[in-house]
């Protein structure tokens, strides 16, 4: 049976915030740095922190009684109460006035910017932006809108959706394989209960995968330190990715980049082993 949603309790939630406090220490940064398989000398006081990495701070810290079936919080603290049973980030939209720095103390707002309702093929939708700001003492560093969709589970013997083509050239690429190790490892490092990415039997029994699901947020990740490791000197002021299907642990993907014309941006993708593209996005650089 499809969930019925009331999307004017849903819209309530338009306008909640929820603000958060951290420290930037050196100890995620050294570990994220591992985990992406990159040889950085030990982060110290007053390092830069790369884009995407302000992810390893502000973790959603609930207590065990607290989390939902799938391992997320319950819904309805600060998130509105979709009771549909697939949760996933779909994209972000980021702009960096500066970096933030080892050491220093950071403050974030959050604002549910927006819940929209919609009924597609494969069933009820529902789109929450949730909004960011995050600084500190020498001011305001990034502003994210993040997109969260709500989905149905796919109905017995409903057609997948035809993949979308990845590009085929590319100026620069590297193969990652998304194990089980690198999948708990991103888990770990952003305190991140979702079972889908490492509970193989809930992933296919429960939510009907093929495999354990690679973060969204890991892909977008993965994307970065490729432009960082071909454009070192590049300082990014704003970063954009759209996730358009899933990729999981059961094969290898490409993480794929090309400088755009003018030389200000690059755009960035994820190819799965099928060739489809798993995400694509766009980096503008300084």
């Amino acid at each position: 049976m499809p969930t019925a949603i009331d999307a004017a309790v849903l819209e309530r939630w338009i306008g909640r915030t929820e603000e958060a406090a951290d420290t930037v220490t050196a100890f995620p940064v050294a570990a994220l740095a591992a985990t992406l398989d990159r040889d950085d000398p030990s982060p110290r006081e007053g390092d830069a922190l790369p884009p995407l990495w302000h992810w390893l701070y502000f973790l959603p810290v609930y207590r065990h009684a607290e989390a939902g079936s799938d391992g997320h919080r319950a819904r309805g603290a600060f998130l509105p109460p979709v009771e549909l049973p697939r949760r996933m980030w779909a994209g972000s939209r980021m702009t960096f006035t500066r970096a933030l720095r080892v050491g220093e103390r950071v403050h974030r707002v959050s604002t549910v910017a927006d819940v929209k309702h919609k009924s597609g093929r494969s069933g009820a939708l529902v789109f929450v932006v949730v909004r960011h700001e995050v600084g500190g003492a020498a001011g305001h560093a990034l502003t994210e809108e993040h997109d969260i969709v709500y989905r149905d589970a796919p109905r017995p013997g409903e057609p997948l959706a035809a993949p979308q083509a990845a590009p085929v050239e590319a100026d620069w690429t590297r193969e990652v394989a998304p194990d089980p190790l690198l999948l708990f490892r991103y888990s770990a490092l952003t305190f991140n209960g979702h079972r889908i990415h490492y509970d193989r039997r809930y992933c296919t029994d429960v939510e009907g995968y093929p495999g354990l699901v690679v973060h969204g947020p890991l892909l977008a990740t993965l994307l970065l330190d490729l432009l960082r490791r071909e454009r070192p000197q590049a300082r990014v002021t704003s970063f954009r990715f759209r996730a358009v299907s899933p990729v999981f642990d059961t094969a290898p993907l490409t993480v794929c980049g090309a400088p755009l014309p003018g030389g200000h941006e690059a755009r960035l993708w994820v190819r799965r082993q099928d060739g489809a593209l798993a995400m694509d996005a766009t980096a503008t650089l300084a």
